[in-house]
C-alpha cells in the first residue's frame, strides 16, 4: 500500500481516496434517489404514461442534439488540424459534449435538463472557462483536488 501511495506522490497527485470514495457514493446514491424521487412526484402529478413519453422524447431530442454539436465539433477539430492549429478549446467541448450525451442517456429530469444544459453553447462555454482555471491549477500545483463550494 506504501509503494502505490508513493507511486502517486511521485506522478504528483495528491488525493483523499477516503474522501473520493464518500464524494462518488455520494454521487452514485443521492442523483439516482433524487430522479426517481422526481419521476415519482411528476408521474403523480401528469400520469405515468405522459412521464415516460416525456423522458423518453427528451432522450431522443438530447441525443439528436449532442449529434449536431458533436458534429459541428468534429468539424471544427478537422478545420483547425487543416490548418496547423491544435484545436485544445475544440476538444474540451468535444468531451464536454460526450459528458452531456452521457447524462441524457440515464433517464430521469434532473440528468436531462443537466445533459441538455451542456449542449448549449454557451453554458459550455462557462464550463470550459472552469475546467480551464482547473486544468491550470492542476497544472501549476502538480495535484488534483476536487472540491465542491455551496
Amino acid at each position: 500500500m506504501q509503494s502505490h501511495r508513493d507511486f502517486l506522490r511521485l506522478c504528483g497527485f495528491a488525493m483523499n481516496f477516503k474522501n473520493m470514495f464518500i464524494k462518488l457514493f455520494l454521487v452514485f446514491t443521492l442523483i439516482p434517489a433524487v430522479e426517481l424521487y422526481l419521476l415519482i412526484q411528476i408521474g403523480s402529478v401528469i400520469g405515468a404514461l405522459n412521464t415516460l413519453l416525456i423522458i423518453l422524447f427528451t432522450g431522443m431530442a438530447g441525443a439528436y442534439l449532442a449529434r449536431l454539436e458533436g458534429m459541428r465539433t468534429f468539424l471544427k477539430i478537422q478545420s483547425n488540424l487543416q490548418q496547423g492549429v491544435m484545436p485544445a478549446e475544440e476538444m474540451i467541448d468535444a468531451l464536454i459534449i460526450l459528458i452531456a450525451g452521457i447524462v441524457l442517456l440515464t433517464p430521469g429530469f434532473l440528468t436531462d435538463i443537466t445533459g441538455l444544459l451542456l449542449l448549449i453553447p454557451q453554458v459550455r462555454f462557462v464550463v470550459k472557462r472552469w475546467l480551464r482555471k482547473k486544468f491550470d491549477q492542476w497544472t501549476n500545483t502538480r495535484a488534483v483536488n476536487f472540491t465542491y463550494h455551496r
